[in-house]
């Protein structure tokens, strides 16, 4: 009973962080539009949001990288997704402690590729080559990470060292295409509307009555 508690409890906290992260990168415009009428109360807000989705397991931050450099700028985007990530990797840490029990790291570990087999389960090469694989890298090293009671600071710059730079290019990447559309969409539009503003605001003519 003792041991179903807590499967129950892991399981719970493991689908409830997930749940979290997918309803938070569903209404990124939402996220989005609140965050940019805050003032400086966003800083901390996008921290904090950036570090629930990253550390949710099998959570893709790319839409929330590219989101944070649209809104805060390159450098300001970049600096708010590095310190979510750490954010991300302690918060990861202490919920994979309570769940990693729910996932056959055995198995996991089977599945990989033979390369990222290839260094000892839990050193910071394999954290770090796990990392390099999409989607379920990020999972199984935090998971593995956890199981093995690896210490915290290893799992924090392993992860960061592989996510950082990518997430630091994607929020260059948001933020030169944000700047992108409103310098060859947004404003052409706005001067466009402006300067024919007359015509398009005249009155269509009334047909005359007396014509067939």
């Amino acid at each position: 009973m003792k041991l179903f508690i807590r499967r129950a409890e892991a399981a719970l906290i493991f689908l409830a962080s997930f749940v979290l992260a997918a309803l938070v990168v569903a209404n990124k415009a939402a996220v989005s539009a609140y965050l940019a009428k805050i003032g400086l109360f966003s800083y901390p807000l996008a921290i904090l949001i950036f570090a629930i989705v990253a550390s949710a397991p099998f959570s893709v931050t790319d839409a929330i990288a590219v989101m944070n450099g649209v809104l805060f700028g390159p450098l300001w985007g970049s600096v708010i997704n590095a310190l979510g990530l750490v954010a991300a990797a302690i918060v990861g840490y202490v919920v994979a402690l309570r769940t990693s029990k729910l996932l056959d790291i055995e198995a996991n570990v089977a599945r990989l590729p033979a390369w990222a087999r290839h260094f000892r389960i839990g050193s910071w090469q394999f954290l770090l080559t796990v990392r390099i694989i999409p989607g379920l890298g990020g999972t199984i090293a935090t998971q593995t990470a956890a199981a093995l009671r690896v210490p915290l600071f290893r799992h924090i710059w392993t992860m960061c060292a592989i996510a950082v730079p990518i997430c630091t290019v994607l929020a260059i990447f948001g933020n030169g295409a944000a700047s992108f559309v409103e310098a060859r969409v947004v404003q052409p539009t706005k001067k466009y509307i402006k300067d024919h503003r007359p015509h398009l605001n005249r009155p269509a003519p009334i047909p005359n009555a007396s014509q067939p």
